[in-house]
């Protein structure tokens, strides 16, 4: 994607995107790359969403939304790494927060509940007055940030009736407290599944999934542990095309 067009991109995306006068200003967002290494090569969680949805109809993705700011309120029993902090705060605007990146990475693990059953934490006591994060004190898992890792952020061009700034962060499986196995409650993903890196990548996804998942198999290669710390690529509309940059 780095170099293309504005006109590139929304042909590429014609069919990802409702095109059309949006906001100006993108929302906070957040989405989780779940991955599985208990077979010979890492899987990814991926599901459908529906095709009512106007934003990425019937395409496959991974689980994520919106960020709600009351996510940095709530408490977790492990916190983001340092240097994974740093990395989300890095090329952003003065007024985000490390309250605000902490809110970000939640709303990836709250997300992944409410629309893959899937509760990242640690099986214990938990209370929230958040309505949105009863699920985890129903089943009495604390959720926990301490196993996400930044792997990219990019922001959806002008021109789209949804913008987001979306940090794609990952975590291994291994940090899954609890799957549910009718789903979760939203039910917005249909068909999960898990798949190879290289499947994945053939399948009906949007452009910015693609890339996101070569970077994710180019940071595997070097660091197949995705330790702390590590470089994370940063997409976006500059001068009129598509660019790359790294954080």
């Amino acid at each position: 994607m780095d170099g293309m067009t504005r006109a590139q991109i929304d042909k590429a995306e014609s069919k990802d995107f409702a095109i059309g006068k949006g906001p100006l200003r993108p929302r906070d967002a957040a989405t989780l790359l779940l991955l599985d290494r208990t077979g010979s090569r890492p899987r990814v969680l991926m599901g459908k969403r529906h095709q009512k949805h106007a934003f990425m109809p019937g395409k496959f993705v991974f689980p994520g939304g919106r960020t709600d700011p009351a996510d940095g309120r709530v408490p977790a029993t492990g916190d983001l790494h340092a240097s994974e902090l740093a990395k989300l705060t890095a090329l952003t605007a003065a007024r985000f927060t490390p309250v605000r990146a902490r809110a970000i990475a939640m709303s990836a693990i709250r997300e992944t509940y409410e629309e893959a059953g899937i509760l990242i934490g640690k099986r214990r006591s938990f209370t929230t007055g958040a309505a949105d994060w009863q699920g985890f004190a129903r089943h009495e898992v604390a959720p926990s940030l301490e196993g996400l890792r930044f792997i990219a952020r990019a922001i959806t061009p002008p021109g789209r009736v949804r913008r987001f700034d979306t940090r794609f962060l990952a975590a291994w499986r291994d940090s899954v407290a609890l799957e549910l196995p009718d789903g979760g409650p939203t039910h917005e993903l249909e068909e999960l599944m898990w798949l190879e890196l290289d499947d994945a990548k053939e399948a009906d996804i949007p452009t910015i999934t693609r890339a996101v998942l070569e970077e994710l198999q180019a940071r595997l290669t070097k660091d197949p542990d995705l330790k702390p710390g590590g470089d994370a690529s940063f997409y976006r509309l500059l001068n009129g095309r598509f660019r790359r940059e790294m954080i």
